[in-house]
């Protein structure tokens, strides 16, 4: 997700200094810079995996388009609470002919698990990006709640962004960043890798992996139990 952050129940951000096309498309610098490391991370993990894919606050849209033709055995289906976003997103999946369903209007502090489409193991992968540290806390257990639910035993739940680690920031500038989030907006912050993975302990999931991104960015994956 990219541009200014609005307040509001789930993440929202609003195009600020971000390019967007006349069709709607945002144009996300960050993408950019971390597409392709994440795609990287994630290729041992999905390898072989067939199934459907959540992706969860689509923001742009770039990311998931880069995903469906990076991981073409997965049916990707973006979300974002955000219609400016949704708009972005789905301008992105006709630009770019992707093969992903069109974004679904999700709000992931709220029951999405039983929406329309979605069922006990339904689904192969979840991903999150940049969201759980520019949202309360709701949307993380949120999260972690609806994984529990709808992926197949051994799917996964991945997240990228920054995180501390045992209750310490991995660099001075994620210090920074987390203070700049709760001076913003109290309910926001850098969340913690052992809050989160206690918290899907609650719903079948156990940690999987820490994979270090650049910029002191992680994915943090948990897996399913089987």
């Amino acid at each position: 997700m990219s541009g200014q952050p609005t307040t509001g129940h789930t993440a929202k951000f609003r195009p600020g200094a971000i390019e967007t096309t006349p069709d709607g498309r945002m144009v996300s610098a960050t993408f950019k810079r971390n597409v392709q490391p994440v795609i990287d991370g994630l290729a041992p993990l999905l390898a072989g995996r067939k199934g459907a894919a959540l992706e969860i606050g689509s923001g742009t849209g770039q990311h998931i388009v880069a995903f469906a033709k990076a991981f073409p055995n997965l049916h990707w289906t973006p979300s974002e609470p955000d219609a400016v976003h949704r708009k972005s997103i789905n301008a992105w999946r006709a630009h770019e002919s992707a093969g992903t369903s069109p974004a679904l209007a999700l709000d992931a502090a709220a029951d999405w698990a039983s929406s329309p489409g979605f069922g006990s193991d339904s689904l192969q992968l979840i991903i999150s990006m940049n969201v759980i540290h520019i949202s309360p806390i709701a949307v993380l257990h949120g999260i972690v709640k609806g994984a529990g639910q709808t992926l197949q035993p051994g799917g996964l739940l991945v997240f990228y962004g920054p995180f501390k680690e045992g209750g310490m920031h991995t660099g001075d500038g994620n210090a920074a960043f987390d203070t700049r989030l709760r001076t913003d907006n109290p309910d926001w912050g850098v969340r913690d890798t052992t809050e989160i993975t206690k918290a899907a302990q609650q719903h079948q999931l156990r940690d999987h992996a820490l994979i270090p991104m650049p910029a002191n960015n992680r994915l943090l994956v948990l897996a399913k139990e089987n």
